[in-house]
């Protein structure tokens, strides 16, 4: 497995080690004790799968208290994977960061807690897999609305299909004032 720690403080992504043989392909997709060498101590509490359509955009959303740590995994199509840096004692605070994941190399993105996540579907479609840090509370959800014009994220999407939630999300400076 390798490694790589990226330009915001925290975020990681993962590369498994893949072996292929004629009946397909085997890797390991998580264990604790091989993601805490690298400082993915993180005790996942809750698996979570979604599948989405081509064009899709799920996004920006965060659990406020306690957080929430996320491994993300695309196990089929392909995605752009958004973290947003929510820390405000963060030097990149209000920064983000995105990565391609897909069912070919089969990467993973670790989030750490003090991000909001996000994805656009580019494949057809695509089933993204999630662990997460605490289990999913609708007392402590929140969101940023996807396209900010102050965060100018550049989503590879022209007329994304939303749900009504992310359509109507608040912008990031409502949110963090």
């Amino acid at each position: 497995m390798q490694v790589d720690n990226l330009r915001l403080d925290g975020l990681k992504l993962i590369a498994p080690r893949v072996f292929y043989d004629e009946r397909g392909f085997f890797f390991e997709s998580y264990a604790f004790s091989r993601f805490a060498e690298h400082q993915i101590a993180v005790p996942f509490v809750q698996d979570n799968i979604s599948y989405s359509k081509k064009g899709t955009v799920r996004a920006l959303h965060f659990q406020s208290h306690p957080g929430q740590a996320k491994l993300v995994s695309c196990i089929r199509g392909t995605i752009w994977d958004v973290a947003l840096d929510i820390r405000p004692d963060s030097p990149t605070f209000g920064e983000w960061e995105a990565v391609v994941l897909d069912d070919q190399d089969r990467r993973q993105l670790f989030i750490p807690v003090g991000f909001a996540h996000g994805f656009c579907v580019l494949s057809d479609d695509a089933l993204v897999q999630y662990k997460v840090s605490s289990p999913y509370d609708p007392q402590t959800e929140r969101s940023v609305r996807w396209n900010d014009p102050d965060l100018a994220i550049r989503w590879p999407v022209e007329d994304p299909i939303l749900s009504t939630r992310d359509r109507e999300n608040p912008l990031f400076k409502e949110v963090f004032s």
